[in-house]
């Protein structure tokens, strides 16, 4: 008998593609695209999106009143570093290493609005730059592309790239922190891991809450690279000290770490609005998501980052009020990458109709932030109002009552007013304090730090029917008896009326 001849069968692909990967995106390889093509992908994956990113951010940055926590800002930027440190003994501790950097911030760049929110705009558009450049790692460049263009174009990214708060930079530190941790599990090193831990430092020291991403990260090591569990569980817990300590140190002086809520179905059903901008595209990427979660490591490490750590938030906060949408922030990449890589699996098309939806639907939104009171509070609007309408001799009250004590009134018109063109602050007992959430100190005697005020604006946070109502202490029976309102205005999110005492038409 003759031996049959032998038949060699050629490779029809990457070895590592297979029935747990059947589009071959493990690796990011591309077979049959040269090389050169796919290293002008992978420049492409992290400079498109960075540049969308950036040029979205800038326009009309300025324009926005700040908000009552872009306020709070602005009073540690502009206080004293003694003041600043004296911050430590109350209020939102955890939020203290963020406005000690813009405590330093300021003193080179100033305390503009534009200014204040400068250090979120580089610290998103880098964050764009590095979920591309992620994705196209961990699957493909054209992943890479679609992923950046889809957190760059979802309004969230747009708004908090424009707001003088430590979420654009905890959104850049968690990127930072899977990047890192990708390459160290990859090829395991000391230094690498080190560089995760301190990517993790500053992930903490931004947000605490964010720490929450390091349960998704232990799920995809434990599950996939169980050889640098211990590595990594030493990175992540030396990481989460420093935010532990400043946890540690805010309850223990009675602060707080956020204005937060119980997770209601009320508030639950507004999440998805919060996150994605548009309640809309948070179905769409959900949707995409669905398509793009079998369990390879690449899509289950992106899957715990999106999932793992709102379902950690939501059982914690069924003990305690800590839930808060924009906390959960840091997941957006991963939500967009999904949705990349299921977009990518239908072709150029279709990805590209996606994404003009995408766009689509986030108009309205991108346009909607950009407006005088598109951080929800038209604070800017409000000393507006009163400028060219101010008298001499007028004064100013404040709703102690108000969230804060009276303080947001008080820096917008410190902040938004010169000095020579501010109402008289009657009933502080003390010096204007911008610093932060600590309320000034009120006179006990209402009545004789009124005389000699003839006319009285009133400044109350919320949109309010009755600005007296509810204005705190002896102040409200003292101002219906001896005062009139004259005129009311409600630029959003605020409630500003003249009090005269004398009925003289204005």
């Amino acid at each position: 008998m003759m031996d049959a001849e032998t038949m060699v069968l050629p490779r029809l692909g990457p070895a590592e593609i297979g029935v747990e990967d059947p589009w071959g995106e493990e690796h990011g390889a591309v077979p049959g695209r040269p090389a050169t093509d796919t290293a002008r992908w992978r420049v492409a994956a992290w400079l498109v999106p960075a540049l969308l990113m950036g040029a979205l951010s800038v326009v009309r940055a300025g324009v926005p009143g700040l908000r009552t926590e872009e306020l709070a800002t602005w009073g540690r930027a502009a206080s004293s570093w003694r003041d600043n440190w004296s911050m430590l003994r109350g209020g939102d501790v955890t939020a203290t290493p963020y406005h000690l950097l813009m405590r330093a911030w300021a003193d080179v760049f100033g305390t503009s609005d534009l200014a204040l929110r400068a250090p979120s705009l580089l610290a998103m558009t880098a964050a764009a730059a590095f979920v591309g450049a992620l994705a196209a790692r961990m699957f493909a460049p054209g992943t890479g592309v679609l992923a950046g263009l889809i957190f760059a174009l979802l309004p969230t990214s747009t708004r908090y790239a424009q707001e003088a708060q430590p979420y654009a930079l905890t959104l850049l530190a968690a990127v930072l922190a899977t990047s890192l941790l990708v390459a160290a599990i990859d090829r395991p090193t000391f230094w690498r891991f080190a560089g995760y831990g301190g990517a993790v430092v500053v992930l903490g020291l931004c947000n605490v809450v964010a720490l929450l991403l390091l349960v998704g990260h232990g799920w995809a090591v434990f599950a996939f690279r169980r050889h640098g569990a211990v590595r990594w569980l030493v990175a992540a817990l030396m990481g989460a000290l420093p935010a532990a300590a400043l946890l540690w140190l805010t309850t223990a002086h009675g602060g707080r770490i956020a204005q937060a809520s119980h997770p209601s179905l009320k508030v639950l059903a507004a999440t998805p609005g919060e996150l994605f901008g548009v309640a809309a595209l948070g179905a769409v990427l959900l949707t995409l998501a669905l398509f793009s979660l079998p369990l390879r490591h690449s899509a289950a490490l992106y899957t715990a980052w999106a999932v793992v750590p709102p379902l950690v938030l939501l059982l914690i906060a069924q003990a305690a009020p800590i839930w808060l949408p924009q906390g959960l922030l840091f997941t957006l990449p991963a939500w967009a990458t999904l949705g990349a890589v299921a977009l990518a699996r239908t072709g150029a098309r279709w990805s590209a109709a996606v994404l003009a939806a995408v766009a689509l639907f986030a108009a309205p939104a991108q346009l909607a932030v950009r407006e005088p009171d598109g951080h929800r509070q038209a604070t800017r609007q409000l000393a507006e109002i009163i400028e060219p309408r101010l008298q001499p001799g007028d004064g100013v009250v404040y709703g102690s009552t108000d969230a804060g004590g009276g303080w947001v009134g008080r820096n917008v018109v410190a902040h938004y007013l010169p000095a020579d063109r501010r109402p008289r602050d009657v009933l502080a007992a003390g010096p204007q304090r911008v610093d932060g959430r600590l309320p000034v100190a009120e006179c006990a005697d209402v009545a004789r730090c009124l005389q000699g005020a003839r006319r009285l604006w009133v400044i109350r946070l919320g949109e309010r029917t009755d600005p007296v109502h509810g204005i705190g202490g002896a102040k409200e029976g003292l101002l219906r008896t001896r005062y009139r309102v004259a005129q009311v205005w409600q630029p959003t999110g605020l409630t500003l009326a003249l009090l005269v005492n004398e009925r003289t038409d204005l």
